[in-house]
């Protein structure tokens, strides 16, 4: 996000290094519980490497090359010895790739070889982003005690889970990345992926569903299949998930994360069950910079201090990036406190307020999933479309989006923490869904969104409340500015395309349009929680 760069760089300008001139010892196999061999590459300086701290990243991505480098040559410069391993099945390592599956196993197999080598020192840290990330999750509570701290970037300790909820199945994410995977060890697979966005934008709107891999890889992917097909409390993902061992987890963590990232619930779910760590949260998407910068940077101030048996340098347990006001800020604790949750109505003639609504008829529109309401910035991760902050005035214009708006504010309105909606809402059919979106509107009129959430409902054709669990955030908006809401039943194909039928999303060919309708009057009193609290101007630094 271009507009925080500058920012972002004042606050995380790294130490200098202590050497440029690095050694790279390639292919170290680490055998694995089973008899597969995993492959490794170890990073030290030219000289004086043995014995340092040791930071451990387990990759699927590579050892080498664009991802790589970035990642391990500051912390090698600054007082790390490296090791980059890959994961079972990728680049050279024993196979095959089951995605998420063999981690825990495979992760501890990993920690007890380096313990045992003759260059190890006393200590390592875990260090790595989203799925370098879950491999910390997945053997952190039972990491030996030479694992001093884990530094885990926009990641959490269920990866896929929360995409496949039935009631709000995110369907971009895990098949971009699916597909990312399955072609990164073809010929010149980075450029393909870069080059192919438009493809596999196309692809997601494969009818039946388990027909778009073979649209874009040739064949089936298995990952791709079984998110189609197993719901997360499916019995099929359970050796996946270590939401139930964080609790457990007694090394130091330091959590990095972005208000744009698409695993920021369950990150902060975990970091609200941990013992002895803090958190970071940047104006960040998932694969912004920043991320990486912020995760290097408390790498080596968080990580190597302790690896050192030394304290790392006092800072609140909670740094946040408070959006609107454009400024670092730290707080005790996640949520914050101070910020109540206070209902903002929706109103007749497209109005928004604290104050309960009038007697009212609904607002309606028409939900063609055949022309779905699309996703516009906020949670993404496809190559070549935008995610964050964006204008949504093209959005908003279209007749399948409802809007509602406060007036312009007399002072700043801070909401900082868990977001929520609650919308009565019928459809024409039995199977709907519910988006719902914050945005912040200029003084020019300019719409930017903020933060949003979708759930899909059952039983759609009678008035049900839709309870809407949107991101976390922390935004000021400002006075002049006003408070809006978008309502529609989607934001393709960021979550996929309700079809109105029913039929299994891996499955279903038939797409029904639907008449839909938004309720607000005394007896069904929609609104959004924002948790919030106001500003004076002088408070604000105006």
């Amino acid at each position: 996000m271009n507009l925080n760069s500058h920012l972002v760089q004042r606050m995380l300008r790294l130490p200098p290094p202590l050497t440029r001139d690095l050694t790279v010892e390639r292919d170290l196999r680490v055998p694995m519980r089973d008899g597969a061999v995993l492959l490794a590459d170890r990073w030290t300086p030219a000289t004086g490497g043995d014995g340092l701290p040791t930071a451990l990243i387990r990759v699927p991505y590579g050892r080498s090359g664009p991802t790589a480098a970035p990642m391990v040559r500051p912390l090698a410069e600054r007082g790390f010895q490296v090791l980059i391993q890959s994961t079972r099945g990728t680049f050279g390592s024993d196979g095959p790739f089951d995605p998420l599956r063999c981690e825990r196993e495979d992760g501890l197999d990993t920690l007890d070889w380096v313990i045992e080598q003759p260059w190890f020192g006393e200590s390592m840290i875990l260090v790595g982003a989203s799925y370098s990330g879950f491999t910390q999750w997945a053997v952190a509570d039972a990491a030996p005690p030479q694992v001093k701290a884990m530094i885990p970037g926009v990641s959490e300790s269920a990866l896929t889970l929360d995409f496949l909820h039935g009631d709000a199945f995110s369907l971009e994410t895990p098949f971009v990345w699916g597909v990312q995977v399955a072609g990164q060890e073809r010929r010149f697979g980075m450029l393909r992926q870069l080059l192919g966005g438009k493809k596999v934008q196309r692809a997601l709107r494969t009818l039946p569903l388990n027909q778009a891999d073979t649209a874009v890889l040739g064949r089936h992917y298995d990952y791709i299949q079984n998110i189609l097909v197993h719901d997360a409390d499916a019995p099929f993902w359970r050796g996946l998930d270590h939401r139930h061992r964080v609790a457990d987890i007694t090394v130091p963590v330091s959590t990095v994360g972005g208000w744009y990232d698409i695993f920021l619930p369950g990150q902060l779910r975990d970091y609200r069950a941990l013992r002895n760590a803090r958190l970071t949260v940047g104006p960040w998407a998932h694969i912004s910079m920043g991320v990486g910068h912020t995760y290097t940077a408390e790498a080596l101030d968080f990580g190597l201090a302790l690896a050192r048996g030394e304290q790392p340098a006092e800072r609140a347990p909670v740094r946040l990036f408070v959006m609107g006001e454009d400024k670092w800020r730290d707080f005790p604790s996640w949520p914050p406190p101070g910020y109540e949750p206070q209902r903002f109505h929706l109103q007749p003639d497209g109005a928004l307020g604290t104050e309960p609504p009038a007697d009212s008829s609904p607002d309606g529109y028409r939900y063609d999933p055949a022309d779905p309401t699309p996703a516009v910035g906020g949670v993404r991760m496809a190559f070549g479309e935008k995610a964050g902050r964006v204008d949504n005035t093209a959005l908003e214009a279209r007749p399948d989006v409802l809007t509602y708006t406060t007036a312009a504010l007399d002072d700043d309105a801070e909401v900082i923490g868990d977001v929520s909606a609650e919308i009565f809402f019928r459809s024409s059919l039995p199977f709907a869904d519910v988006f719902v979106r914050l945005c912040d509107v200029d003084a020019d009129g300019r719409s930017t969104n903020v933060c949003d959430g979708l759930r899909s409902l059952t039983g759609a054709d009678e008035t049900r409340t839709a309870e809407v669990r949107m991101w976390p955030t922390a935004y000021r908006f400002k006075r002049g500015h006003r408070i809006r809401v978008q309502i529609s039943s989607g934001a393709f194909p960021r979550y996929n395309r309700n079809p109105g039928t029913g039929e299994p999303r891996a499955t279903a060919t038939t797409l029904r349009a639907a008449d839909q309708q938004v309720f607000h009057d005394p007896r069904h009193p929609s609104a959004v929680l924002l948790p919030i609290r106001r500003t004076t101007s002088e408070k604000s630094g105006k």
